[in-house]
């Protein structure tokens, strides 16, 4: 006699595996369903899941959960799920509350606390030279999987077509270096320039640590404090998570509805491969070359990768990003350096989405670009894509500018804008689990990953 979690178990697999078979076959019209029979036999699927999350004391699996709910709900009711984005930006904006705080008491905490002003100086340049190694990996993963699908090829634009007008140049070297600095920090916070607030966060420990005893002792105290406080803050909000993820999902499904994948599906299903690739044959094998305990480090990055798959917005997983990879045994003054950091130089889905972008918007006006012209996009990609992680969609600025750096046509652009947030999705998943396998990396390489920490992890809550 099977208990009653095993039979739940069964139901969910069973039932999903039967919505699944059903959808496919009504979307390729094999068979024809009454509408209302097969949309109760999904609300069932979603009820199931349900049941389970509420047995479940994994915030994880609220989450996933509440990612087929929405999908769901924006199916089903387009016209109100179109008007619970508020639900989504609540969290974002706490979010953001804690971005800058966080940032600051972890990093002026780690620096000063250890007074080892060398870890940083080996820090910043091992984490920038693993950052461009991995970014550039993904620049040539995007390139080599557009030029195998040939996505844009034989694509024929609308004659009303028109592309944003919001291109803007790529970054300069010595405007970008210039930008890294904040001229004030409240300025910075107000505008969400993460590297800004580490910069300062970085001299300012630096200042702290030469401090006499007495007076980095108050320091250190009142920064350990601040970081305590965001975390328990962090805590409480991530309870809210699940509704967030909720209306997003809905908000996205309803505004666009499904009918949405099935125009680019071609090149929605290469970024998709090529992003999973990338994962295969670079990230993943990479954690186990560190020997690290795999089933757990994905239970460590789940959280933080759900958080950014449903909002689309790097910056929403940020926090969850530091406390999950703290509790993975990475020592807090390297997670504190490594992905606020990392959220400037290491995007790596933002990189592969990017050059695999430029030759589809290529492809798609019918110009043949040579291997020396996509490799030198690459190198201009390079530059162009830092700092955009904190604003959901702004590879999308930063990618009009470079088709503009090259001579490239921009009005192709607007094929993408159907389903850039599909792809955003993507792209944002990626760079939150590279920044977060970066830690490890960095960890492993400094001699101070916990490996017990690790083996015990849970997300249990």
């Amino acid at each position: 006699m099977k208990n009653p979690v095993q039979l739940l178990n069964i139901a969910i697999v069973s039932i999903s595996s039967i919505t699944i078979f059903l959808f496919v076959l009504i979307s390729y019209n094999l068979i024809q369903l009454d509408p209302t029979f097969f949309t109760l036999f999904r609300i069932l699927n979603v009820i199931l899941f349900l049941i389970y999350a509420f047995r479940s004391r994994s915030l994880t699996i609220w989450i996933l959960v509440s990612i087929v709910a929405g999908a769901e709900f924006g199916h089903d009711l387009p016209e109100i799920a179109k008007n619970i984005q508020f639900l989504s930006d609540i969290f974002l904006r706490l979010i953001k509350t804690i971005i800058a705080p966080l940032i600051f008491a972890t990093l002026v905490n780690g620096i000063a606390g250890h007074n080892d002003l060398k870890l940083i100086g080996r820090l910043g340049w091992k984490s920038i030279l693993y950052f461009e190694i991995v970014s550039t990996i993904a620049l040539f993963i995007g390139l080599l999987a557009i030029n195998i699908s040939k996505a844009g090829a034989g694509v024929v634009l609308p004659a009303v077509a028109n592309a944003p007008e919001t291109a803007i140049k790529a970054h300069s070297w010595s405007g970008f270096l210039l930008n890294m600095f904040p001229e004030n920090i409240a300025k910075s916070v107000f505008d969400g320039n993460i590297l800004q607030v580490v910069v300062f966060s970085i001299i300012f420990g630096i200042a702290v640590a030469k401090l006499s005893d007495q007076h980095r002792g108050t320091m250190l105290r009142f920064t350990g404090g601040l970081a305590e406080a965001m975390f328990k803050f962090t805590h409480i909000i991530m309870y809210y998570a699940p509704v967030a993820v909720f209306a997003a999902i809905a908000f996205t499904i309803g505004q666009l509805g499904l009918d949405v994948l099935t125009s680019l599906l071609k090149l929605l299903a290469t970024l998709y491969v090529a992003l999973f690739a990338f994962l295969l044959l670079v990230i993943f094998p990479l954690v186990i070359l560190l020997k690290i305990p795999f089933k757990k480090y994905l239970l460590a990055i789940s959280e933080p990768a759900s958080i950014a798959f449903a909002t689309a917005n790097s910056e929403s997983a940020l926090p969850a990003a530091l406390e999950s990879m703290e509790r993975f045994g990475v020592p807090r003054e390297i997670v504190a350096f490594v992905i606020p950091t990392g959220y400037s130089f290491n995007l790596d889905g933002t990189s592969l989405y990017l050059s695999l972008a430029c030759v589809f918007v290529a492809q798609v006006a019918g110009i043949d670009l040579s291997i020396g012209q996509q490799v030198a996009m690459c190198f201009v990609l390079m530059l162009t894509s830092k700092g955009v992680a904190g604003v959901s969609r702004a590879s999308l600025v930063v990618l009009l500018g470079t088709l503009s750096s090259f001579g490239l046509p921009t009005t192709p652009v607007f094929l993408i804008l159907g389903i850039d947030v599909l792809m955003d999705m993507a792209r944002t998943t990626v760079n939150v689990i590279g920044n977060c396998t970066a830690t490890v990396v960095m960890a492993k390489w400094e001699n101070a990953f916990d490996q017990q920490k690790a083996e015990g992890f849970t997300n249990e809550i």
